[in-house]
């Protein structure tokens, strides 16, 4: 029996997003900034030359097939891993042949290993000194970025690069390329893809080829053809394929676009922190995170110059838990635009950072006698608490000058208001008291 009719047949099961992937440098598409010509990666893979590596970016960007390429051009071993499924006693053993394969041969071997961010640190150390001894060549491939995720004595031994979204130019060509390819692709049939439906899948696809071609794919399998004998792909049937946008959202990124989103809102930005806030949720971030940073920033980047922002930072987290999402959206967005046109003053932000300070270095002294607890019997009487001690109620405009702060802080002032909003007014009452014997 012919066994090549069954790997036949097997190829054409295979999807066409891994069928279509580059079998070298001259079919890989994008990421010039690292495999253009000249580039120090290139020269180094067509060297055969690279040494231990890590490969991150968002996903069907080309990490694991540049791993690939690699793979099919060096003459050296080739094994691969990944991280989710290969445990201590898998990694030794392959070290010990790559040992085996030096002293033997004189061949190298690299290493790929698949999301290697979720590698334990035990998993980690397990092959630090094989690549410290150049026993092996490490490749390691993540959509997170490693100096996050990773343990940094692996990151401090690889040479980081950094594989980026692809441009709409780079999706349009690999689709162009499926739709030729006689071989891998779709060149045996007869396919017209309208320009509108090329544009549409080029874009919503948000750099990631592989989403891409999967959408080019069911919509080739499942449009009937025509009289003509033809597949049509209009727009209709590519909005079909590819309903909405993917947003590549790794960990690197979501914390990018949180910090995004938090400077914004300091920065009296609305329409820049409602850009950032949509993006998130529409990422999948949960939205009670970014409540708690607009709580956060209505404290820490407006507090007393306009004390409403606190209450409607804390109203949209009650909304939010009371009627969920999508409802609660307009009431975080409303919290977001107060938060963001309020005055802005970090007066709060200082006061509690002076205060534990102070409390930090503080004498344990005690309270100051008409300062202390009157309320148990006998202290009053026996103790003296509360001697001398003024009712400010008693007094005109429901304020008299006495000591509240304990003995070693009477030459400390933690809260200084600015003159921004509301902290206008409470600078001015200050200044009236000062005035006041």
């Amino acid at each position: 029996m012919n066994m090549d009719l069954f790997a036949g047949n097997e190829e054409k099961m295979r999807p066409l997003a891994d069928r279509m992937r580059p079998r070298n440098l001259d079919e890989f598409i994008g990421q010039k900034h690292i495999v253009g010509k000249g580039t120090l990666l290139r020269r180094a893979i067509e060297a055969d030359r690279l040494t231990s590596s890590i490969f991150f970016g968002p996903p069907g960007v080309g990490k694991t097939t540049l791993a690939s390429i690699i793979a099919n051009t060096t003459a050296s071993a080739f094994v691969k891993l990944n991280a989710v499924t290969s445990g201590v006693g898998e990694v030794r053993e392959v070290i010990a042949q790559a040992k085996d394969r030096i002293r033997l041969y004189g061949q190298s071997t690299y290493l790929l290993l698949d999301e290697c961010h979720r590698w334990s640190k035990a998993q980690s150390d397990s092959i630090l000194p094989a690549i410290e001894q150049g026993s092996i060549r490490f490749i390691g491939s993540t959509t997170e970025n490693p100096v996050i995720a990773m343990t940094p004595a692996i990151v401090s031994r690889c040479r980081l690069f950094q594989f980026k979204s692809l441009s709409q130019e780079d999706v349009r060509q690999a689709i162009l390329q499926a739709l030729r390819d006689e071989e891998r692709g779709f060149g045996l049939l007869a396919v017209d893809l309208e320009e509108q439906a090329l544009e549409h899948l080029s874009f919503v696809a948000n750099g990631d080829a592989r989403n891409a071609l999967n959408a080019l794919e069911l919509a080739v399998l499942t449009t009937p053809k025509g009289e003509d004998g033809r597949i049509h792909i209009d727009l209709s049937v590519a909005e079909q394929s590819i309903q909405q946008q993917v947003l590549a959202l790794d960990e690197s990124y979501y914390y990018d676009m949180l910090s995004a989103f938090c400077k914004s809102l300091r920065g009296s930005d609305t329409d820049a922190a409602l850009a950032w806030f949509a993006r998130m949720v529409h990422g999948g971030v949960d939205p009670r995170i970014i409540v708690r940073r607009v709580i956060a920033h209505a404290s820490e980047d407006v507090g007393m110059a306009n004390p409403q922002a606190m209450l409607l930072a804390v109203a949209a987290w009650q909304a939010l838990d009371a009627i969920g999402m999508p409802e609660a959206s307009l009431s975080i967005t409303q919290a977001i635009v107060m938060v963001c046109e309020s005055p802005k003053s970090n007066a709060i932000v200082k006061a509690r950072d002076a205060c534990f300070a102070y409390a930090e270095k503080a004498k344990n002294l005690p309270v100051p006698v008409h300062l202390r607890d009157t309320s148990y019997k006998g202290a009053s009487s026996k103790l003296g608490a509360g001697k001398g001690y003024k009712y400010a109620h008693d007094y005109p405009g429901h304020w008299v000058r006495q000591q509240y702060l304990p003995d070693d802080a009477l030459d400390l002032r933690f809260y200084e208001p600015s003159e921004m909003g509301f902290e206008a007014r409470i600078r001015q009452t200050r200044k009236e008291r000062e005035g006041k014997e």
